[in-house]
């Protein structure tokens, strides 16, 4: 059995148990699937974000992203397109993700082009279990999420120099 995150277009998120993969693929096709809030059957997976846990042998990082988990911050795992935003709206946002990047990179074990394989085998009980992050293209993300492996994609983000500080 799988899991996944769906949404309507209305917007409405659930969650759904399929036997493969497939099985959503088939049932999404056929427009089987239907949101239990609305009755839409117009269904797409949502993006979801991995449950990164920190070593245990570390502290947790202070003034970082607070109490707020990870999960949180992707909760809705919706595409997001800003456009023009105020400068200080901006600079604000750059902060957040920034430090949303330190935490990842402070509590995660960097794999770099082997994330896709590293994410498998932690998935399926062939690896310890840890938080990892590394690069993957969007076709090997797809498989991944295809096979009910939990990823988000971290926001490249612009590191503040000393005159946007």
């Amino acid at each position: 059995m799988i899991v996944f995150d769906l949404k309507c277009r209305l917007g409405h998120q659930f969650e759904a148990w399929f036997r493969s993969s497939d099985d959503y693929s088939d049932q999404q096709k056929k427009n089987e699937i239907e949101c239990p809030v609305c009755g839409v059957n117009e269904v797409t997976k949502a993006i979801s974000a991995p449950n990164i846990s920190a070593k245990s042998n570390r502290r947790p990082s202070s003034g970082g992203v607070g109490d707020v988990s990870v999960d949180e911050l992707f909760e809705g795992g919706q595409n997001l397109s800003l456009g023009p935003l105020p400068h200080s709206l901006r600079s604000e946002l750059d902060r957040v993700l920034e430090k949303v990047r330190d935490h990842v990179e402070s509590n995660c074990e960097y794999v770099g082009s082997e994330f896709p394989e590293e994410a498998r085998k932690i998935h399926y009980g062939e690896s310890e279990e840890r938080g990892i992050y590394g690069k993957a293209s969007v076709e090997e993300s797809e498989e991944l999420l295809d096979e009910g492996i939990e990823i988000v994609t971290l926001p490249t983000v612009r590191r503040r120099g000393p005159r946007d500080a």
